[in-house]
């Protein structure tokens, strides 16, 4: 991909826990060759960060709002984003 390396973190609110969300937030990363990590927040919300190029994190961001069908987005805010994401892996972490 091109269009440079770049770095986004989100706060996503809904049905996102105990979902497989975060799950699927590492596969759609790494099918779009993003690296990056996410984690489930104790308020029920998931934080993620990505880094990437630009059209692989347009579309990161599109399969984010939408979530897996189990799932229920209903915010999904920017937040700033984490410099220490890896470029090379998706992790899913625990909080």
């Amino acid at each position: 991909m091109t269009g440079g390396n770049e770095a986004r973190g989100y706060l996503v609110q809904g049905r996102v826990q105990g979902v497989g969300f975060r799950w699927f937030v590492q596969r759609i990363g790494r099918r779009l060759g993003l690296g990056g990590h996410v984690c489930n927040l104790p308020d029920g919300s998931v934080e993620v960060h990505v880094r990437g190029a630009r059209e692989g994190l347009a579309d990161f961001e599109t399969a984010l709002r939408k979530g897996p069908p189990s799932s229920r987005v209903d915010v999904v805010v920017a937040i700033p984003a984490d410099p220490r994401t890896p470029e090379a892996e998706f992790l899913v972490e625990e909080w």
